[in-house]
């Protein structure tokens, strides 16, 4: 448990320091907006509507349901990189977003190959004493923000407690926070964390909503999850304890320790970050030259779709 502190502890440093960062030399209101507008463009003109089956690397296909939009790797590095995420591109596989004019959700996917995570100890976790030791995690890196004049964060508690099917080798999470300064009442970023476990490592299909929509975005995710299915011989029931990698941590550690370490949790370095994209894609599409002229079109057929 004290390898989770360690890792929430250094998921809170990293995310304090992004600020920072871009302070150095921070781009002008217009530059953003325009490299914005770019990418959604882009990625407009690369990606693939619903329904359509997206091949996921060499790994799985994502069955993607109608009224949503799926944005490849390339694309989806800029469009992240364009909201102010950090991205690890060898792990991105693509971006999700929903066509909907009330859509204001985006689903990150991830696929880590760190080996075989084994599952039994979601057999004895304590959802309580979790929950207890991921604030106090918090309260420890709470020493280093203030020393670098960020302000405090806080654990509020789960919009999901952690949830393991053992059958479909499915993980569900997701923590409330918030800065020690906001209203409890304010709208609050959140990061809904699913995982898929295969013989090689795991999906991660992390929802970015906000806690007024979540109640109801949250299906979203449950329902891609639902739709994702690993080829045979990716699958987690096809590992060969004689031949494979096994990882260097259990399930455990996907809840908010390795997880937050190795993905990183989005939509915290600054609360205008979706705002802003919603924003970008109202302005464009009453322009009539932006992202949802290109989202309406055809789905393509290109069977590379989604690879890495």
């Amino acid at each position: 448990m004290q390898k989770l502190i360690s890792a929430v502890v250094m998921l809170f440093v990293v995310l304090g320091s992004l600020p920072a960062l871009a302070q150095a030399s921070p781009p002008s209101e217009a530059a953003r907006k325009a490299e914005l507008t770019a990418a959604w463009q882009a990625a407009g003109a690369a990606g693939t509507g619903g329904p359509h089956d997206v091949v996921l690397i060499d790994q799985a296909t994502l069955k993607l349901p109608a009224g949503h939009f799926f944005v490849p790797q390339a694309e989806a590095t800029r469009v992240l990189r364009a909201l102010g995420n950090v991205v690890n591109g060898t792990s991105l596989v693509g971006l999700v977003v929903g066509t909907g004019s009330n859509a204001g959700w985006m689903v990150v996917i991830r696929y880590i190959k760190e080996g075989y995570i084994k599952d039994d100890d979601a057999k004895n976790w304590n959802a309580d004493e979790l929950l207890q030791n991921l604030k106090e995690g918090v309260e420890e890196s709470n020493k280093d923000r203030i020393e670098r004049g960020f302000p405090e964060m806080q654990v509020i508690g789960w919009v999901q407690p952690p949830n393991y099917d053992a059958a479909t080798h499915r993980l569900v999470w997701s923590l409330l926070a918030k800065d020690k300064g906001d209203a409890d009442t304010a709208p609050k970023n959140i990061n809904y964390n699913t995982y898929a476990l295969g013989r090689d490592g795991y999906f991660s299909l992390n929802l970015l909503s906000d806690s007024e929509r979540i109640g109801g975005d949250k299906a979203i995710a449950h329902e891609l999850l639902g739709d994702l299915a690993y080829n045979a011989g990716k699958r987690y029931e096809d590992f060969s304890a004689s031949t494979d990698r096994i990882a260097e941590y259990g399930l455990l550690a996907l809840v908010g320790g390795v997880a937050a370490k190795k993905l990183g949790l989005f939509a915290i370095v600054a609360a205008f970050v979706l705002k802003f994209a919603k924003v970008i894609f109202v302005g464009l599409a009453v322009a009539g030259a932006g992202v949802m002229n290109f989202f309406r079109r055809k789905p393509r057929s290109d069977p590379a779709d989604g690879q890495a």
